[in-house]
Parts: structure tokens; C-alpha cells; sequence
């Protein structure tokens, strides 16, 4: 990765981690830039800076990172209401509307986040869009079983489809699932689009996350940016 990259994820990580307060139950999400936010709270930890914190991980990946960094973790059945949760995004709309599930964590991404009081999105500059779908397409996450047909569907609403693989293989999520990579081009109606795409009986989730996000932290060549919903 471009070190340039790297130095913006880590600079927006590090500017959203200063809102975590000491007593707070926190979301931890996944993919290249949360990532940053994570080890970042395990330093304040291990200082003894962040204390009496507890971590609901969004993937097994970041699950077993957070225990490597001795971060107190709980299910989202324990600690149903999530104070702030930290976490990426492959692409952002003036609205705040996101793509999300680059990392194959769109599923449980969405449901931490729907538990949050507050959803802070940290990105570099590059993840910005006019409109999403310009730059990523949207993840569909389906259960095996059929999933050729939700192939079908999919196409029939106008997206270019891919079946995700890894290492030459079938992607499949921490649930099993596979995940559809959606190509619709820019997307005119978010909202319109996400609830045709939640109609279909074997499509689990999309990742799409409208309204979900309450800040945007940028960090971009001119330094870092903090926008909040209600601005």
C-alpha cells in the first residue's frame, strides 16, 4: 500500500479515537483503516490512558486482534447498546451514505452499527464520491443455497455481478455466506436500491448503510477533517 495512503488511514484512526472516553463500550470494526483506530486503543489501554472499556468486535479477524492486544471484549448479546463505534468505509456520499464490506464484514458491521449511539467513519480522502457506486460496488451478502438466482435478481436491476473469491476459492463470511460484488455505476437512489435488493428471500444484507453514520473523519492532504451529521 502507498505509504502516503497508509499515513492518511492512520492519521483519520488516530483523530477518531480521541472521542473514545474511559467507561465506554465500544465497536470495533474491520478492514485497513479501522485497523489503525484498534491498535490505537490498545495502546491507550495498555497506558492506562482508556480504562474500564469494553470491545464488541465486528469479525473474527478483529476478534482475535483485540484479544492479541488484551482489549476487554463482550457479544453484542452482552452489551446490547454500543456507546461509539470506530470504523471504515470503501466509499462515502455527501449525505453520509456508505458502501461498506471490503472486507467481508458487512453483516455484522451493519448490525453493530445499527446498536450505536454514535458511528464515527474514518477514511482517506480517495474513499469520497459524488455518488456511491462510482468508485466501489456494493457487496451482497446471500446464503449459499442458491445463490445463483440472487445472481440473476441482481443483474436484473442493473448491476454487472461478481461472485467474490479468495486465493482461488469461494469467499464465504464468519456466517458462511457468500458475497455478490454489484456493479451498478453511480446510484441515483440509495434508498430506492437498498429495499428492492432486501426484497429477495436469500439476500441477507447489502452494504449499503444509509443513515447509519453520525461523523466522517477525513484525513486528506490538507490534514484532517472532522465532519459531523448535524452540520
Amino acid at each position: 500500500m502507498n505509504n502516503d495512503v497508509t499515513r492518511l488511514k492512520q492519521q483519520a484512526a488516530y483523530e477518531a479515537v480521541n472521542f473514545a472516553q474511559s467507561g465506554m463500550v465500544l465497536g470495533l470494526g474491520e478492514g485497513s483503516t479501522a485497523i489503525w483506530a484498534l491498535r490505537r486503543i490498545g495502546e491507550l489501554f495498555e497506558a492506562g490512558t482508556l480504562r474500564d472499556i469494553i470491545g464488541v468486535p465486528t469479525s473474527l479477524h478483529i476478534e482475535a486482534e483485540a484479544r492479541r492486544l488484551n482489549i476487554p471484549l463482550a457479544t453484542l448479546d452482552e452489551q446490547p447498546v454500543i456507546d461509539l463505534t470506530i470504523d471504515g468505509a470503501d466509499e462515502v456520499d455527501p449525505q453520509f451514505n456508505l458502501i461498506k464490506g471490503g472486507g467481508g464484514a458487512l453483516l455484522r458491521e451493519k448490525i453493530v452499527a445499527q446498536a450505536s449511539k454514535r458511528e464515527i467513519i474514518i477514511v482517506d480522502e480517495s474513499k469520497l464520491s459524488d455518488h456511491l457506486g462510482m468508485k466501489w460496488a456494493v457487496p451482497v451478502e446471500v446464503v449459499p443455497f442458491g445463490w445463483r438466482s440472487q445472481y440473476q435478481f441482481l443483474e436484473s436491476l442493473g448491476a454487472q455481478v461478481t461472485l467474490r473469491q479468495r486465493n482461488g476459492e469461494t469467499y464465504h463470511t464468519d456466517q458462511g455466506n457468500v458475497i455478490l460484488d454489484c456493479d451498478f455505476g453511480a446510484i441515483e437512489d440509495v434508498e430506492s436500491l437498498g429495499t428492492r435488493i432486501k426484497t429477495r428471500t436469500g439476500i441477507v444484507e447489502h452494504g449499503l448503510f444509509l443513515g447509519l453514520a453520525t461523523d466522517v473523519i477525513v484525513a486528506g492532504s490538507q490534514g484532517v477533517r472532522h465532519i459531523a451529521r448535524n452540520q
